[in-house]
């Protein structure tokens, strides 16, 4: 069944008219435009979250000022539904929405400018805000507004129909508009490609939009002016804690969809397909509640709930979080869902009488807009680690207790004092649980330190021997340099770097030529710099000033440089693009957003840039280790389209000071630099392209297509033995 006639079966389900054949297509008319506008509502974020994330260093923050940003225009939507049902007459409502509706057409296409990649060092969550309004202002708000407005226009045209499940019809199209992304826009389109073609399916919307405008001014009920009183007074009739249920709620379930999607981005590359699965089962919860009212149980849903909070627990502080994601995510999505389904469960059984939806939708999206404000802006802020998932998971389960303590009042007396009993030591003991293992696990590290970038954690590792002391930066479970306290042994490159590895070789052919000059994107604890000698010069590009800070300040590599060394603050892509040719001898591409490099860094556009900033004979090191990503193939398509010659060096990290398993691919204009007898080892192998993935550029990347969740099950699985 195509989609058109879901919605025709959906819109003739809502709408059960049996008089007429107009009534039916009155019903077809709403359904359908409220069904586009949710489509295109939920499709258009990824689209823009995915053309402004590198932009922004690629970091996952990123998606999280978007979804604020989203959730914000949500709430800004629904207040002017409300306001123009509250405060118009229906003439005047017709005629201020269809002025609006012909004025966002002239802000098409929805393509950000990219200007504001160049206004410094403003506080990124801020710049991505404006960035949005800017781009999508008016539309997004129109579209935000349109579900919230037609029903209130449809119960004014039809009395007493069940107006309430067009927010069902409106979820479902949310949700489908999310999974097509993934599945059919990303793999096909272009950015560039999406946006122009979201603006034409957004034109089609302002038709209907106008029409149905048109059309419930003209067969609104004769008693439609006069409901704005009633309404009026229905609003301020509603109590308090019902309010705030409804804003409490809400917030819950935002608050844990964003930290959850915080948690599972953080240690994998920040990319649609990770933002869209919790956004999607939030979506389904919605329809489920709003529009199969019946199958939101409280004896099911709320031990389900439990049980979900009991998964979470274990994939968050099991083995230190790092868990096999073939059950880790499943775990984390499940736990969220049962969460969501209490919340949006509650919702919809204290939902309002239609006249009042407006109301009722705008403290909804209040409270999601508190939740998702809480875990953007205010968490950064006030926490150094990641506290905000366990904090709403503690707070979903008080509020679903309070809502258990409260029915069980009709209870016998036995009952009632079991119920209670069993939820306060519920909630008691999730709390003690994560508060205990929260703070095992922050005692590791002696720093903790938290901004949009992420939050960073330094620790000093016993190895067994006093004189072998390591000392460790941490970004959520992702080593990102290490370096040996011993004063002789802390001069030599550890981890990733050992002289074995990629960049290692590099390094070791090019010193056999004379100083070099090296360029690094991405700092780290300066592990790098341990190859700097007298005469080299070593520049740093790094986007967080807390990695500068304590690159600087706990780590010594820096300081022992003998050469010239500068640390340049901002977006590598950005700082390269403004600079003359810096002439490299080596360019080391290592900056990690997680356990993935942020893919603004590995495409054709990208390569260029690098290459213009490196000598004829120069080597470009980019650094693949990755647990999720397979990301040799995209490096190797992208020499053999610019026409250079690629190594792969699998280092298995068997020697060395304070070795570790890494993966570079190196990269050449000069064919013969990879003959030399440097590079004859038994880790070195030449990259072939392969057909599965395609040509990455600014404009196009395909994660799929390179996700390897057996790399990261056989590490998992190597740990445990």
């Amino acid at each position: 069944m195509s989609i058109g006639e879901q919605v025709a079966q959906r819109s003739s389900t809502i709408l059960p008219e049996e008089t007429a054949k107009g009534g039916r297509l009155v019903g077809w008319l709403f359904g359908i435009t409220i069904f586009l506008s949710a489509f295109l509502l939920f499709l258009v974020q990824p689209i823009l979250g995915k053309i402004v994330l590198p932009w922004f260093g690629g970091s996952a923050g990123v998606w999280a000022a978007c979804l604020l940003y989203f959730q914000a225009s949500l709430l800004a939507g629904y207040a002017y539904a409300h306001c123009l049902r509250r405060f118009l007459r229906p003439n005047r409502q017709m005629q201020v929405h269809i002025v609006l509706l012909a004025a966002s057409i002239l802000l098409l296409p929805i393509l950000p400018s990219p200007s504001w990649r160049n206004l410094g060092h403003m506080d990124p969550a801020i710049r991505i805000l404006a960035l949005l309004a800017g781009a999508i202002g008016l539309p997004y708000l129109l579209i935000c507004s349109t579900s919230p407005l037609l029903q209130a226009w449809y119960a004014a045209i039809r009395p007493g129909k069940a107006a309430y499940r067009f927010y069902a019809l409106s979820n479902l199209g949310s949700m489908l508009g999310l999974l097509s992304f993934p599945l059919l826009v990303e793999p096909h389109l272009t950015s560039s490609m999406q946006a122009w073609g979201w603006s034409g399916a957004y034109v089609i919307f302002v038709l209907l939009g106008a029409a149905i405008t048109v059309y419930a001014w003209k067969h609104r009920t004769a008693g439609a002016d006069a409901e704005l009183g009633t309404t009026l007074r229905l609003n301020a009739h509603h109590p308090f804690t019902t309010q705030m249920l409804w804003i409490g709620f809400a917030a819950c379930g935002s608050a844990l969809m964003m930290a959850v999607t915080n948690h599972l981005s953080q240690n994998l590359a920040p990319i649609p397909l990770l933002w869209i699965l919790p956004l999607a089962l939030y979506l389904f919860s919605f329809v489920l509640c709003f529009d199969m009212e019946r199958i939101y149980n409280r004896v099911i849903w709320i031990p389900a709930m439990a049980l979900g909070l009991a998964v979470m627990c274990w994939v968050m502080f099991y083995h230190g979080g790092t868990t096999n994601l073939k059950l880790a995510i499943p775990g984390m999505l499940l736990g969220l869902f049962c969460c969501c389904m209490v919340c949006h469960g509650e919702l919809a059984r204290h939902k309002p009488d239609s006249r009042s939806l407006t109301y009722f939708y705008l403290l909804t999206s209040a409270g999601g807009v508190l939740g998702g404000f809480f875990v953007a802006i205010v968490a950064p802020h006030i926490f150094k680690t990641y506290m905000e998932l366990p904090l709403w998971m503690a707070l979903g389960a008080l509020f679903a207790s309070a809502v258990v303590w409260k029915q069980a009042q009709q209870r016998s007396l036995a009952l009632k004092l079991a119920v209670r009993v069993a939820m306060v030591a519920g909630v008691i003991t999730l709390t003690v649980y994560m508060a205990v293992h929260k703070y095992q696990v922050d005692q590791k590290y002696y720093l903790h330190v938290r901004n949009f970038y992420g939050a960073l954690e330094v620790e000093d590792i016993q190895t067994g021997s006093p004189d072998w002391l390591v000392r460790s930066l941490m970004h959520g479970t992702i080593e990102h340099g290490a370096q040996l306290l011993d004063p002789v042994g802390r001069h030599e490159p550890t981890m990733y770097y050992l002289r074995t590895s990629g960049v290692g070789l590099a390094m070791g052919y090019e010193k056999t030529r004379g100083p070099v000059r090296v360029g690094a994107i991405g700092l780290g604890a300066g592990v790098i710099a341990s190859y700097c000698r007298i005469g080299d010069v070593f520049r740093f590009y790094e986007i967080n000033p807390q990695i500068v800070q304590i690159a600087n300040t706990q780590f010594t590599f820096l300081h022992d440089c003998h050469g010239k060394l500068d640390v340049l603050l901002g977006d590598a892509r950005l700082t390269l693009e403004s600079q003359e040719p810096q002439d490299f001898d080596v360019l080391a591409v290592d900056a990690f957003s997680g356990d993935a490099i942020p893919i603004h860094l590995i495409t054709r556009e990208a390569f260029i840039e690098y290459f213009r900033h490196l000598k004829p004979n120069g080597i470009l090191a980019i650094h693949v280790s990755n647990k999720y990503l397979d990301l040799v193939p995209v490096v190797a398509r992208i020499a053999d389209n610019l026409g250079k010659r690629a190594i792969a060096v699998y280092d298995p990290g068997v020697d060395g000071s304070y070795p570790s398993e890494s993966d570079w691919v190196l990269v050449a204009s000069n064919p013969k630099i990879f003959d030399h007898p440097i590079f004859d080892a038994d880790s070195v192998e030449d990259v072939q392209t392969q057909d599965r993935v395609g040509l990455w550029t600014d404009n196009f990347s395909n994660v799929l297509r390179i996700l390897d969740l057996s790399r990261a099950a056989n590490e998992d699985d190597d740990q445990d033995q």
